[in-house]
């Protein structure tokens, strides 16, 4: 990548992770964008205006907030950033390769369904955009991703969150999550299961998957604790170049206890990584 390799941006969606994006970019920028697009619903519309306007004109020389793919798409992105969810994935990943544009996914558990997965990488060959994956709220991706090429054995994921993050999910029906007094595992099974039942919270593991031993073969636990504030990620891995553990306590969003605040600044790594002159 080179400094000019992204002018022209395109966002889908205006929550925490977009904020966290969108406002780290602003402050490494050495001048603006020529031009940021942010696609919502039409009933979200001033709220992502009021997004551009706390990242100023730092951002970009001009912004503009659509609420359909099309309209997006004729503002010539070079890249789109999905902030949405799995949803958004899945409506309009294949259209946006398709027209050449690099999408970059944080909401990767959307891969967790072959279906979706099969259609992105298809899109992103026949059009000749880019299907990017941030590693969102984990580390050490890098080193799982190195040490699959030595052979993986196992990949073993345990993820621990305050039951408060848990609500909203199938876990409700399993768990007294508001009386919890210790830590309960309620699911144990492989990635692609625990991204499937548990989309707005197992992206980790469909991220460890992908990069590892793959969706069925990667093992996963998760854990509501009442003893945790935040939310912890921990995978072990067993390889033919060697072993090892890496544990992350990340700070839930301050929008939204079930997303991690390390996801949004992962997505504006990617981004501050297209516009410098060293990236890493």
């Amino acid at each position: 990548m080179t400094q000019t390799a992204m002018k022209r941006l395109g966002v889908i969606g205006a929550g925490g992770i977009a904020e966290l994006a969108l406002t780290s970019l602003a402050k490494a920028l050495t001048a603006p964008l020529e031009h940021v697009a942010v696609l919502v619903p039409a009933d979200a519309a001033d709220h992502a205006k009021a997004l551009i306007a706390r990242c100023g004109p730092a951002l970009a020389g001009k912004t503009a907030i659509h609420s359909d793919l099309t309209s997006l798409l004729a503002d010539r992105p070079d890249v789109v950033a999905e902030c949405a969810g799995h949803v958004a994935v899945r409506d309009y990943g294949a259209t946006i390769l398709e027209a050449g544009c690099d999408l970059i996914v944080i909401s990767i558990g959307s891969l967790a369904d072959d279906a979706i997965r099969g259609k992105l990488e298809a899109a992103a060959k026949a059009g000749g955009g880019r299907l990017v994956l941030p590693a969102g709220a984990v580390g050490g991706i890098d080193a799982l991703a190195a040490a699959k090429l030595s052979g993986l054995e196992e990949v073993v994921y345990t993820g621990r969150k305050p039951p408060k993050a848990w609500k909203g999910t199938p876990a409700e029906k399993l768990l007294a999550l508001d009386t919890l007094a210790e830590a309960n595992v309620f699911f144990e099974g492989s990635a692609r299961d625990a991204a499937q039942t548990y989309p707005f919270n197992a992206n980790v593991a469909a991220t460890l998957a992908i990069a590892g031993i793959g969706l069925d073969a990667t093992k996963v636990r998760l854990v509501a604790d009442p003893g945790v504030t935040r939310n912890v990620h921990e995978f072990a891995v067993r390889s033919g170049c060697g072993d090892f553990t890496v544990r992350l306590e990340g700070r839930p969003s301050a929008s939204n206890p079930k997303t991690s605040q390390l996801a949004g600044y992962s997505m504006a790594r990617e981004l501050i990584n297209r516009v410098s002159a060293v990236a890493i």
